[in-house]
């Protein structure tokens, strides 16, 4: 009544099952995050729970935590409630059906679940509409999807693509999390929060600098998160998006977690948490167990001893995501290496992702990246610091550019892969 939509988010409650200092806690507490490694995850709980108690199967009722929220036409919440819930989950959907459906594509959703998913989609855009109205930056970077045999032998890697589904479910998992958040922080609920902190000027001005060489200036207000995004859009749909975006990032601060609510700079929101992965995330596991210990249990609690406890889970959170995320990027590299010394003596066209004094790096369409070491190149090469560019007497290499390489060498140990130049263009 009134307009707008309801928009549930119904996340299994692990909390449930999972109590604060049991063993399968504090092993979770070691491991703060589930691993993915290209063809596999190393799980932060057992798999009983991960695949079994806490999976939100087809026609089983399950236990969860519900953000049910009231969204007006504008994509602002008007209304909202968080409480624990049983769900009994309509049907199994998968992105890849959910798309094929979006794109008029052949599919087996029944006809009372297609229409949900098409309302949802029109919640979806105006939720996004919305944030990005705000200013939020769109970090749409490359990742590598890998298809691998039953050895772990990688056959194929290729960029890995978003439709509308994955989108939809970002944007409803985002919404949730800043409801979730303002409603501890108005509570004074002890959670961790995400904090994205703004970037440093001086990371803000080396961007400033590599944009000016694509022929984009950012002016006074590089602090603005929606002036960064505007800059980007321009490039959206062209070659350079991708690397422009990895650029961007690079001169992002890190997000961390932190139990005090500092906003979120990249998402241009004041409050913001992790709530919706708690099988995965030990972060929103906290979230879940202080809502209930707090809200749905009535205040019995020791407020300060779990301030403290949150403060520090903050701290061993924030490092165990970098040991994840570094673990998953040197296992990216070292398989990217493994596939490619299939491809020695080949040749492929691609852009220059990154520059630096000791060469520069080339991004291949597969999404694979490989080095042209300043050793390799065919005359001797400067290195421009303020634009990040190579030069010599008659040529130059900067960000952006195409060029042609061979690959002369792949190292899975090392995890190295090593280009030379056969041909490069100027990128206008």
């Amino acid at each position: 009544p009134g307009g707008g939509y309801r928009v549930v988010v119904a996340i299994a409650d692990v909390s449930h099952y999972v109590t604060q200092n049991s063993p399968i806690d504090l092993e979770a507490q070691n491991r703060t995050t589930s691993v993915y490694v290209v063809d596999r995850v190393v799980p932060m709980l057992p798999f009983e729970l991960s695949n079994g108690l806490c999976s939100l199967m087809e026609n089983e009722d399950r236990l969860t935590l519900t953000c049910r929220m009231t969204i007006d036409e504008t994509g602002n919440v008007s209304d909202y409630d968080i409480h624990p819930s049983v769900i009994r989950s309509a049907k199994r959907l998968t992105y890849t059906k959910v798309n094929a459906m979006y794109n008029g594509e052949p599919n087996d959703i029944p006809g009372n679940i297609a229409e949900m998913l098409k309302e949802a989609l029109e919640m979806a855009h105006t939720i996004r509409k919305n944030r990005e109205a705000k200013g939020a930056i769109n970090f749409d970077t490359v990742e590598s999807k890998f298809t691998v045999d039953e050895h772990g032998d990688v056959l194929d890697i290729q960029p890995r693509t978003r439709g509308e589904a994955e989108m939809l479910i970002e944007d409803f998992m985002v919404k949730a999390n800043e409801t979730v958040a303002t409603h501890a922080k108005y509570l004074e609920v002890p959670v961790l929060y995400r904090v994205h902190e703004a970037p440093q000027k001086k990371r803000l001005i080396e961007f400033s600098r590599v944009m000016l060489a694509f022929g984009v200036k950012l002016k006074g207000a590089e602090q603005s998160p929606k002036v960064i995004q505007n800059v980007i859009e321009r490039f959206e749909g062209k070659e350079e998006y991708g690397v422009i975006n990895e650029m961007l990032l690079r001169s992002m601060s890190k997000a961390k977690y932190d139990f005090r609510p500092m906003g979120h700079y990249g998402l241009a929101l004041e409050n913001y948490c992790h709530f919706t992965s708690p099988i995965r995330r030990y972060p929103d596991l906290i979230v879940h167990r202080m809502l209930r210990r707090y809200i749905f249990e009535g205040y019995n609690a020791s407020l300060k001893e779990d301030e403290g406890w949150v403060e520090m889970m903050g701290l061993k959170c924030s490092l165990g995501e970098q040991r994840a995320v570094e673990a998953e990027r040197d296992t990216e590299d070292m398989k990217q290496a493994q596939y490619m010394t299939k491809h020695i003596g080949e040749t492929f066209e691609g852009l220059i992702a990154a520059v630096t004094k000791f060469g520069f790096f080339v991004r291949l369409p597969n999404s694979v990246e490989g080095l042209v070491h300043v050793r390799n190149l065919d005359d001797y090469y400067t290195f421009d610091e303020t634009r990040l560019v190579l030069r010599s007497v008659s040529k130059s290499y900067s960000i952006g550019q195409k060029v042609k390489v061979k690959v002369i060498a792949a190292d899975k140990e090392k995890a190295t892969i090593d280009f030379v130049v056969v041909e490069s263009r100027k990128r206008f």
